[in-house]
């Protein structure tokens, strides 16, 4: 039976993610971090090129399955003809090696149970050499190295370059199976307790999970978010990647397949305000950090994606041997958008900064004078075409959204300065600039016969990017501008309530053929742009919407197909997830009770 991107459940251990099917197979892993080659890579192709499937012999997908509590423990379900039996999933923090635990438990009566291991190392390439050596399975191919055991030890043998095993578990029984990498010229790592282990990342999560100090409306919804968002975290660098996966399709047997394993500074606002409204100052400082690591420099060298660590150079490769999910190719790894040009990302890195600053995160001596120096690369390059916010890859433009984060950058400026006059800088430079910005953005970037800002200067076309004109401050969220330009992309960009980010249909914007669906982040900028301009309940009702959107343990995607029902994109999304905590947390201020006033 096929696996639909939303019948994946995600586990990790902070610095590698895996994505274990409704079916008891995990058919994506990159050891030892997110951006490393695959060894399960069935995701994106089939079982020969990697997956470890744990399952009652003969079984389909499991009877039922969630997160036990707030954690990114996953326990899923067979009820079968015979009995009931528990699986749990987890990849406990990593103390050297990353180790992924399974562990089975009999439920009721007795249920036979089939296990095939298929290692495929480089995105399902490399099939290595498997031996066996006091009890354990081993396979080693290269630099890579992967010990299998189980807790009592249960029967396997070599089938198809495949490890296989069979069992029978009765109620009160269990068997637990630890998987752990290792670079092969290394020697084992320590061996660990899977059921220790099992206490502790129980532990772990509960005690993370507990900080949140958000206790509104859908808190369930929006810990899990913040969860998704901390699972997708680089523990070593603080750095949060887009995606734990490269190449899902945002349309079924299209082309737009791209790598998300890395960090985009286009997220960085908004996820430093979820962290940060949600009382995760630790983690908010890491993002913080990890940010003024990987732009030092150079202004005019500054990009809108880095590695894990600050890396800069992810060159795009095509995996011809990779079918792709559902026959989606090109599978790709590295991307070719490092190497854009889009100005709207030294706004949002200053935004990023400025919003540190004023929450009151402790301050690092060289982070003004950093902004300054992007002030002064961008103060030269505003008014020059882009590729913008969506990594278009057709010609520059003139985006609009760019434009408007020029004149964040500018205006974070003017009231960093305004509030701490003590700082070096030229307030009235930046004001010029500031309101030269904003009028060039209103004579040029703005359609007064259709009342809405466009994509681009004198386009007809409309961009979901435009919804953030009231967020970022550029204009009121009562101004008659704000008003036209929410109802116009509503109006033209929705698809059944949910929003795409602009047209890709008749002018080949981005140039690339075929189309994609919605996109959820644009759909909570709707909901918040309603909010912002008066009409709550309608906010309420699409975030309701959205909320319905996820797969049955509270995951997202990037994008959301309303004809077919179902998710689309890499999975799951940080910036989705990033969207659903801050329009829950916008929505719960806009319905509190309003305090009387005296008199």
């Amino acid at each position: 039976m096929t696996q639909r991107i939303e019948d994946y459940a995600l586990i990790g251990d902070l610095q590698s993610a895996a994505l274990v099917a409704r079916n008891g197979s995990i058919d994506w892993l990159c050891l030892p971090r997110f951006d490393s080659p695959a060894c399960f890579a069935a995701l994106l192709g089939d079982e020969e090129n990697g997956h470890w499937r744990l399952a009652p012999e003969g079984a389909g997908n499991c009877t039922s399955r969630r997160y036990v509590g707030e954690s990114l423990v996953l326990e899923s379900v067979w009820e079968t003809p015979t009995g009931t039996v528990k699986i749990t999933d987890f990849m406990p923090q990593r103390d050297t090696a990353p180790d992924i635990m399974r562990m089975v438990e009999g439920v009721s009566g007795e249920v036979a149970m089939a296990g095939t291991l298929r290692l495929r190392f480089d995105y399902g390439s490399v099939v290595p050499w498997m031996r066996r050596t006091d009890g354990h399975r081993i396979a080693v191919a290269g630099p890579d190295s992967v010990w299998l055991r189980s807790e009592p030890q249960v029967k396997t043998w070599g089938q198809e370059f495949s490890t296989r095993s069979s069992f029978t578990v009765a109620a009160g029984e269990k068997v637990a199976f630890v998987l752990t990498w290792h670079p092969s010229h290394e020697p084992r790592p320590k061996l660990i307790d899977p059921h220790e282990a099992l206490e502790n990342s129980l532990a772990d999560w509960h005690e993370w999970s507990v900080r949140c100090r958000y206790d509104g409306p859908h808190r369930e919804a929006v810990v899990r978010s913040l969860i998704t968002l901390k699972a997708l975290t680089f523990a070593p660098t603080g750095g949060i990647v887009a995606a734990p996966t490269t190449s899902l399709p945002e349309e079924i047997g299209g082309v737009r397949n791209w790598d998300y394993r890395f960090c985009w500074l286009r997220d960085s606002t908004l996820t430093l305000g979820a962290l940060l409204a949600c009382g995760y100052l630790e983690e908010a400082s890491d993002w913080r950090d990890w940010l003024l690591r990987a732009v030092a420099g150079n202004p005019s060298d500054l990009q809108i994606m880095y590695g894990l660590s600050g890396e800069r150079r992810l060159p795009e490769t095509e995996l011809d041997w990779l079918r792709g999910h559902e026959g989606s190719a090109p599978v790709r790894t590295g991307n070719g958008a490092v190497d854009q040009l889009q100005l709207d990302v030294y706004g949002e890195v200053i935004d990023s900064l400025h919003l540190a600053r004023t929450s009151g995160l402790s301050g690092k001596p060289h982070a003004w004078s950093l902004q300054l120096s992007m002030l002064g690369f961008l103060e030269s390059r505003w008014r020059e075409p882009d590729e913008g916010l969506w990594e278009i890859r057709g010609p520059r433009r003139h985006f609009v959204h760019s434009k408007v984060m020029a004149w964040v950058a500018a205006d974070r400026a003017v009231r960093t300065l305004e509030s701490e006059p003590t700082l070096h800088g030229d307030v009235e430079r930046w004001r010029r600039m500031r309101d030269e910005v904003h009028r060039e953005v209103c004579e040029k970037g703005y359609d007064p016969v259709r009342n809405t800002f466009t994509q681009s200067y004198g386009s007809q076309e409309l961009d979901a990017a435009t919804l953030l004109i009231p967020q970022v401050g550029f204009l009121p969220p009562d101004d008659p501008r704000v008003v036209g330009t929410v109802d116009a992309v509503r109006n033209e960009l929705s698809h059944d309530g949910l929003v795409r980010r602009y047209s890709t249909e008749g002018a080949a914007i981005d140039g690339l053929p075929g189309g994609e669906g919605t996109f959820l982040v644009c759909s909570f900028w709707l909901a918040d742009s309603l909010r912002m301009t008066g009409r709550v309940e309608e906010a309420e009702a699409l975030f309701g919407k959205l909320l319905d959107l996820r797969n049955d343990v509270g995951l997202l995607a990037e994008e959301y197909d309303p004809v077919a029902g179902r998710q689309l994109g890499n999975f799951p999304q940080a910036f989705s997830h990033i969207g659903l905590v801050n329009t829950a947390l916008a929505l719960a201020r806009a319905t509190e009770p309003q305090p009387e006033q005296a008199g």
